[in-house]
């Protein structure tokens, strides 16, 4: 009786278990068949009107069924560079980067990989952008740049190897803003090391500003701010040296009167060219 009961249990446990499983089955069965039996151009067709409508959510589930059933497909391509125009239109920036890092890694030769790697330097630029700087309420060269710094190195590939590309004025464009942007950001750095005292590592920061960046705005004071780092290292020969360079490229600069330079966060006497 007693074996008999617990069989009994057993067997409605399994049964209970097997009906739970089924249903979790089919309810995963019923979203991976959404597309099922839809036919490659049919996908496509969807795909291409929910785009011209708007409708980039539906898009890409059409997109993303596409490239998953139809790999090798007459529209897999195609269908690959809207997904990275789709991610892009809602914001999903690391997707659209992801997406258009596969497409350029499996069709390097591409007629249209220019346009992939304008697009993933795209998306970088608008991840590292912030609301309030149109505003003027923040300055992001004070922020994290991961994001800038790889759209940087985007631009300026795609302005290497693609120089005809219809892509490439406003690479260009994007390159000169932040290229000037990274400067100044590291010129922060190099005065927040002014401020602590640690004057070598402020020298080496304005030094990688003049020679990674030679065309920002910037690159001026970042030989001040080597005058100023060798100041505070009581290397003043090698002070003077920059110093000269930097009163033939930028008399006006702020920390100048005349040809003598005066240091702000150094304690040292003002140094005369």
């Amino acid at each position: 009786m007693r074996v008999s009961t617990i069989a009994t249990r057993l067997v409605a446990l399994l049964l209970t278990t097997a009906l739970v499983t089924g249903c979790a089955g089919r309810s995963g069965s019923n979203d991976e068949d959404e597309f099922a039996g839809v036919a490659e151009q049919e996908l496509y067709e969807e795909a291409r009107e929910a785009l011209e409508r708007g409708r980039h959510t539906t898009a890409i589930s059409r997109l993303e069924a596409l490239d998953t059933r139809f790999p090798f497909g007459r529209h897999a391509e195609q269908a690959q560079l809207e997904l990275i125009y789709a991610y892009y239109e809602t914001n999903d920036w690391e997707a659209a980067r992801a997406a258009a890092s596969r497409f350029i890694r499996l069709h390097p030769t591409h007629p249209q990989a220019d346009y992939a790697l304008y697009m993933r330097g795209l998306s970088s630029w608008q991840a590292g952008r912030f609301s309030l700087e149109r505003l003027r309420l923040i300055d992001i060269s004070k922020r994290d740049l991961g994001a800038s710094r790889d759209a940087y190195t985007d631009f300026r590939e795609l302005v290497s190897r693609y120089p005809d590309s219809e892509y490439a004025p406003d690479a260009q464009q994007r390159i000169i803003y932040l290229r000037n942007l990274l400067a100044r950001h590291e010129l922060h750095v190099a005065d927040f090391y002014l401020r602590k005292g640690a004057y070598l590592a402020a020298v080496e920061r304005g030094r990688w500003v003049v020679e990674n960046f030679p065309e920002a705005e910037a690159t001026r004071d970042a030989l001040a701010v080597m005058v100023e780092g060798y100041l505070g290292l009581d290397m003043r020969d090698r002070a003077r040296e920059v110093l000269q360079v930097l009163i033939e490229n930028d008399p006006g600069n702020e920390r100048l009167r005349g040809r003598t330079f005066r240091p702000q966060h150094v304690s040292a006497q003002a140094l005369s060219a």
